[in-house]
């Protein structure tokens, strides 16, 4: 289905498609623990010319288009059905969730989509090792660093096919995994999720990582752009500080460059890292234009891109109330932001489209973020 068909029906009936330091800290947050300018010195390669903007979703499609763009936890069949009957464009499953949405017979992801006659978005962190939920039924997998240590590349490909079968078995098809973030510094949340402290090493494991889910038919999505293994700290705690852009693009960057082209498919997730010369230095990647900027240019990037939670990290919701993260992530680039955090998911979709009726959010970049999320939607 193109984008100009999303927008039409948009007005009718919302389509809908398609990291974190121990387990226990990470189920406080989203659980990804789970990028206007090319960056200095960094060169890109060529390219086709980088698609046309897409055109602004007409006045009356503002909220449907608005709604589609949203990823909100989910923790039951009544709390999944209400939210995706508010026009979500998918749902996030946080480890606190029902494990009935997964496994019941008739009111699981399954027989939701069923109900509903539609498709949509279902994430899970799902990386293996320390970050695998619902592992009792979805599976045991090991971390990235013992998959990296005790299998090739292409092992390691056809392990994650097998993870995707079990994804898809219980209606999941996205997977905030794999990790691109290159260890170092002894920072915990990064840690054996990462592949490598090598970054080349590292690219080639997650992309290997990402093809596997991809056969499977889960989307896989790269994190934590632009990169966390030597940043100051956990940006679930607290806000967090990466080297100088200039030190990025030589270490933290090569993972990403290598397995955009060599996987795809696979989705892009923005941290909440400060970068010191990217921007004002301050600001998390997550919220700051000039992130997701660096990410399409510099990284000839063009799929989606997740945030990382805007509500349940420290290093967003101690500065910003949910709504507002939603509102200034869209507005700095991101295509489809993702909270962990229970809230009212109409208000949320009212201050979005209040947004754009202020003018604190384009209706242009609304219908950019839409054409991101639903490219490659079929009929």
């Amino acid at each position: 289905m193109t984008y100009s068909r999303i927008i039409v029906s948009l007005g009718l009936v919302a389509v809908l498609s398609a990291c974190s330091n121990s387990a226990s800290d990470e189920d406080k947050s989203h659980e990804s623990a789970a990028p206007a300018s090319s960056s200095p010195g960094t060169s890109a390669p060529a390219t086709e010319a980088a698609p046309a903007p897409a055109p602004a979703p007409a006045p009356e499609d503002i909220r449907a288009t608005a709604a589609s763009v949203l990823m909100p936890p989910a923790t039951s069949y009544e709390d999944a059905k209400a939210k995706l009957e508010a026009g979500v464009g998918g749902i996030f499953i946080p480890s606190w969730a029902d494990p009935g949405l997964l496994e019941e017979e008739g009111r699981n992801i399954n027989a939701l989509r069923a109900e509903l006659g539609r498709d949509f978005e279902v994430a899970i962190d799902f990386e293996g090792g320390r970050v695998q939920r619902f592992s009792e039924i979805l599976g045991q997998y090991p971390s990235a660093q013992q998959m990296a240590a005790e299998n090739s590349p292409e092992q390691v490909e056809q392990l994650a096919g097998d993870v995707g079968k079990r994804l898809m078995d219980y209606g999941i098809n996205v997977d905030f995994a794999p990790v691109l973030d290159v260890d170092g510094d002894g920072l915990e949340v990064v840690g054996d999720r990462a592949f490598s402290t090598d970054p080349a090493q590292a690219g080639d494991y997650g992309a290997a990582f990402a093809r596997g889910l991809d056969a499977a038919g889960v989307k896989a999505v790269f994190k934590h752009f632009p990169g966390h293994g030597r940043a100051s700290g956990d940006t679930h705690l607290a806000e967090a500080i990466t080297p100088p852009l200039e030190e990025l693009e030589n270490h933290e960057f090569i993972p990403f460059r290598d397995a955009i082209p060599a996987a795809p498919n696979a989705a892009l997730m923005m941290g909440h890292l400060a970068v010191p010369g990217l921007g004002d230095g301050q600001t998390p990647a997550s919220i700051l234009p000039e992130a997701y900027g660096l990410a399409r240019e510099a990284l000839q990037y063009d799929g989606t891109i997740y945030t990382d939670d805007i509500g349940g990290m420290a290093a967003i919701s101690d500065s910003l109330p949910l709504a507002d993260a939603v509102i200034t992530s869209l507005a700095a680039g991101a295509d489809m932001p993702l909270w962990s955090t229970e809230a009212d998911i109409n208000a949320v979709i009212d201050a979005v489209v209040g947004a754009v009726d202020e003018g604190r959010l384009a209706p242009d970049r609304l219908g950019d973020a839409a054409r991101h999320v639903h490219d490659g939607d079929s009929d």
